[in-house]
């Protein structure tokens, strides 16, 4: 624990948490969207002479206690728990930030004015006189560039010297509640401290574009199929390549085992019982998840991620909702586990409990390959590049279908359970940025690709040995398996599907990257889970058993609405405090896909 306890306090996106992570060296994820950080996160440093803790607490634009975020920064301000309060704002919008840190220094004797992101307002044409706010704020006042080491070894600097001659803290009962004072005493000082010959030009073009009626939908498309289709063309290559490998690896066991005298039965036990689950969850998955995620990462860090909420806040807001949903929605396409959790940043509990039961519907990395394989082995032609496009285009339109439920989920939920009013969202549009490309890497495999790999393999793993155990398991020479899926079978075909796919999806509850090994494993009637080596080889087998151009259709709807993985159920009964909410996020989207997959196959069956 440090002696001295520093709160790192100021408006959303202005580099509050990459500045804690710089002092402290932590890797807290930063994102340049607003309402990133929902807690107070705590690191420590040293320095020559003191030692201190550092607490990132919510970035928020007033302290007036209107939203969660304003609660939890006043309340620790005021706790008697901080000695010096490191406001920061952002040098190219100063005099908006400049409200909340004159409320900061009326709460907080001891406050140190960090005035970010110096090098985009030098940029863009602003000239701050450093020494003359310090002046007119009466606090010690610091320019930097938080990614620059010269600037956190200079706030450390400053620390030190506010450390040794710490004042008295004050118990402040209220502040200015309309806050008109501060906006009238900010004007004043940036006239005095702040020349403005601005030049944002370029990210008011660009905005326009962004942000335009028809041009913002269309580039949000862009961007997506873009991605979508780096991501399945990048994937399939690696996908092979690891499959390969591990083929080749189970291989060289096989010999190692063999030859210091394993019997057979072990070695089956432990290949193909215990690894070749989590071996393909490997293959399938963390390919898709080691591009989409940088992709996905970069935009987010150059700011467009923000101007995706502005676009959808009003679809939102038609379903009662806000525009935050659509950051916690855009969370989901990784993982929605990591979506759910990210709700915390909506304020209102019942919006952040419509985006909980909805996050579901955009599929997660788990989801993309059985919905990629479908499409690219029964919608698109097989070979060469125009696959991989047309893979991407449908894989698209899987996608928007997803936001489109996202939006009548929303609203049904928003017109019966949880009848309400939309609240309002305050939401900049941050500067456009150039990339960490270095940091974006590196943030990508170890904090979101590693993560949620790991998580996967923790359920893959025993998911493997119940799968492995119901295909052993034989009666009457009939798997246990396949006995199941007999009595699943006239279920799954009112629905389009039949007893395998259904078993499938029953069984992939602990992590839907091994839906389709299933499938094909009750198919092939093997007693192991098979290694599909290309796409037409695995339609061939489908086909063989029965498989229509509906049963693709139906199969990829229900994996876009169906029950979401065990790791989310979890998650929605920690964030929730409910096994009501918990069961509610496994129903909804299930009776949502039930319901389109009877639909789907009465028009099949009706033209065909």
């Amino acid at each position: 624990m440090g002696d001295i306890t520093v709160a790192v306090a100021g408006n959303p996106n202005v580099g509050k948490s990459t500045i804690f992570n710089a002092l402290t060296g932590l890797k807290q994820h930063t994102g340049n969207w607003a309402g990133k950080t929902v807690g107070n996160t705590e690191g420590y440093f040293k320095t020559s002479k003191k030692n201190y803790t550092l607490v990132d607490i919510p970035g928020t634009y007033s302290l007036f206690s209107k939203s969660l975020e304003e609660e939890i920064a006043r309340d620790f301000l005021l706790s008697g728990a901080v000695d010096i309060v490191l406001a920061v704002c952002d040098a190219t919008a100063i005099e908006r930030n400049l409200n909340l840190v004159l409320q900061i220094i009326e709460l907080h004797p001891n406050v140190i004015l960090c005035v970010n992101l110096m090098d985009e307002a030098k940029r863009k044409g602003i000239e701050i006189d450093l020494s003359t706010l310090s002046k007119e704020l009466g606090v010690p006042v610091i320019g930097t560039v938080a990614r620059n080491k010269k600037s956190v070894n200079k706030i450390k600097g400053v620390l030190d010297t506010v450390s040794e001659n710490l004042k008295d803290k004050k118990i402040v009962d209220s502040i200015d509640s309309d806050g008109l004072l501060f906006i009238r005493e900010a004007e004043k000082i940036i006239q005095k401290a702040v020349k403005n010959e601005r030049n944002d030009s370029l990210d008011r073009r660009l905005d326009r574009i962004f942000t335009g009626k028809i041009t913002g939908f269309a580039t949000m498309l862009l961007f997506l199929c873009l991605i979508l289709w780096i991501t399945v063309t990048g994937a399939n290559y690696i996908s092979e390549g690891l499959s390969f490998l591990f083929a080749k690896g189970e291989h060289w066991l096989v010999d190692v085992f063999s030859a210091v005298g394993i019997s057979e039965k072990v070695q089956y036990f432990i290949i193909e019982g215990i690894l070749r689950v989590p071996l393909w969850v490997v293959a399938v998955m963390l390919p898709p998840m080691a591009i989409f995620f940088p992709l996905f990462t970069f935009l987010e860090d150059a700011g467009y991620l923000p101007r995706v909420a502005f676009n959808l806040d009003k679809p939102f807001m038609k379903c009662k909702s806000c525009g935050k949903q659509a950051l916690t929605m855009c969370m989901g396409f990784g993982c929605n586990a990591v979506g759910v959790t990210g709700c915390r940043i909506i304020d209102s509990k019942r919006e952040r409990l419509l985006a909980i039961l909805t996050n579901s519907f955009v599929p997660c990395n788990g989801r993309f390959p059985t919905i990629t394989a479908i499409i690219s082995a029964f919608l698109v032609v097989r070979t060469g590049e125009a696959s991989r496009f047309l893979s991407s285009l449908a894989l698209t339109a899987v996608l928007v279908l997803g936001i489109c439920i996202t939006f009548f989920a929303t609203k049904l939920l928003s017109a019966t359970v949880l009848k309400g009013e939309p609240s309002p969202y305050i939401l900049e549009l941050p500067p456009f940025r150039k990339p960490q490309t270095g940091k974006i890497i590196v943030r990508s495999i170890f904090d979101r690709t590693l993560f949620v790999l790991g998580r996967a393999l923790t359920v893959a793993i025993p998911a493997s040995l119940v799968i492995f155990s119901f295909a052993n398991i034989k009666i009457d020479e009939i798997s246990l398996l396949n006995i199941i899926a007999d009595f699943l079978d006239p279920v799954g075909r009112v629905m389009g599907l039949d007893g395998i796919i259904l078993l499938g999806f029953i069984l992939g509850f602990p992590a839907n990257e091994i839906v389709v090994p299933i499938i094909l494993m009750g198919y092939l009637a093997n007693a192991t889970l098979t290694q599909v080596p290309d796409i037409a080889l695995m339609r061939e087998i489908l086909v063989a058993n029965g498989w229509t151009l509906n049963t693709a259709l139906c199969t990829v709807i229900f994996s876009l609405c169906h029950w979401p993985c065990s790791t989310t159920v979890l998650t929605v009964k920690k964030e929730t405090g409910s096994f009501k909410w918990a069961l509610l996020s496994m129903l909804l989207p299930t009776l949502i896909g039930v319901v389109l997959c009877l639909v789907i196959t009465f028009a099949y069956r009706l033209f065909n």
